[in-house]
């Protein structure tokens, strides 16, 4: 299992659009994923449900922690830090 710390930096956080955008790309990898809120404490979440990531509400400025375990571990890892980096192209 590897997991990266990074902070949502685009201006609507991740909501609607960009929890999209981060599913599917979530969804491309065999390895499990997920993302939590680790400003406010809360347990991790599936990060290849849209309705789970929607309802933990996370905001522009949130700290998250990714984490991914499987095969593709590392290269799923990447492209999400990378993904949440680019501000969702925003």
């Amino acid at each position: 299992m590897v997991s990266k710390q990074t902070k949502i930096v685009n201006a609507t956080g991740l909501h609607a659009r960009p929890a999209s955008v981060f599913v599917t790309e979530a969804k491309k990898y065999e390895s499990t994923v997920t993302i939590k809120d680790v400003d406010k404490g809360s347990a991790p979440v599936n990060a290849k449900s849209i309705m789970m990531i929607l309802a933990a509400g996370m905001g522009s400025g949130t700290t998250v922690e990714i984490a991914c375990d499987g095969s593709d571990e590392q290269t799923a890892l990447d492209a999400l830090i990378a993904l949440v980096d680019s501000g969702f192209g925003e």
